[in-house]
């Protein structure tokens, strides 16, 4: 199985309300259903064969057999978590034909896109990529900051969301450096010691300097 050479272009999709098709049954689809969910994909499963689990996902449309040839061309993205290379491959060629971004799980060779290992808390999303040349690392990665992200990032979140917004407005363009010497200031650990309101002073006194 390949990896990826070239650098890679992040970037995060909108597809709320956008047709998605996902074509395999098993635990591995499953898990990429479950990150499609939260972002309000129109999803479609296409396998042979559905595990009950799957099944028991609300929102989803089954169709039980197996993938059509050109398909993949009604859909907006496409993931396959196949074990059968040949259908990988045929959904990934047809997706190129109709201009469709395709990723073929654990299988770089069949993708127009990478799936990065993430860490999401609400609006916070933080990501770890190898290029595919080492997944262990991404994993590792994830699992060593899932606990520093907590729910006091979620609200850091909020209170510059909301001091953005006041400020735009008023008219008022603050400095990036400004933004930065805010989040130096100790804005977390007042959030993380639950002074939430002290934290919303601090921050507007740093934007106002």
């Amino acid at each position: 199985m390949g990896t990826i050479d070239e650098q890679l272009y992040p970037i995060n999709l909108r597809i709320a309300g956008r047709r998605v098709l996902v074509v395999g049954g098993g635990a591995v689809a499953e898990e990429k259903v479950h990150t499609l969910l939260p972002c309000g994909a129109k999803i479609d499963v296409v396998a042979p064969w559905i595990s009950d689990s799957l099944r028991a996902l609300p929102g989803l449309i089954f169709h039980e057999r197996p993938y059509r040839d050109g398909e993949v061309g009604l859909y907006r993205l496409a993931i396959t978590a196949t074990d059968n290379p040949r259908v990988n491959r045929q959904v990934f060629d047809e997706g190129e034909a109709a201009g469709v971004w395709v990723n073929s799980a654990d299988d770089p060779d069949n993708c127009a896109f990478t799936l990065p290992s993430r860490v999401r808390r609400d609006a916070l999303l933080v990501t770890f990529s190898t290029r595919g040349r080492s997944p262990a690392l991404s994993t590792w990665l994830r699992r060593r900051f899932d606990e520093e992200f907590g729910p006091e990032y979620d609200m850091l979140v909020d209170l510059l969301a909301e001091e953005r917004m006041r400020l735009r407005s008023l008219g008022q363009k603050v400095p990036s450096s400004s933004w930065q010497t805010a989040l130096d200031s100790g804005m977390l650990e007042l959030i993380r010691a639950g002074q939430v309101d002290e934290a919303r002073e601090l921050l507007a006194h740093c934007l106002s300097i």
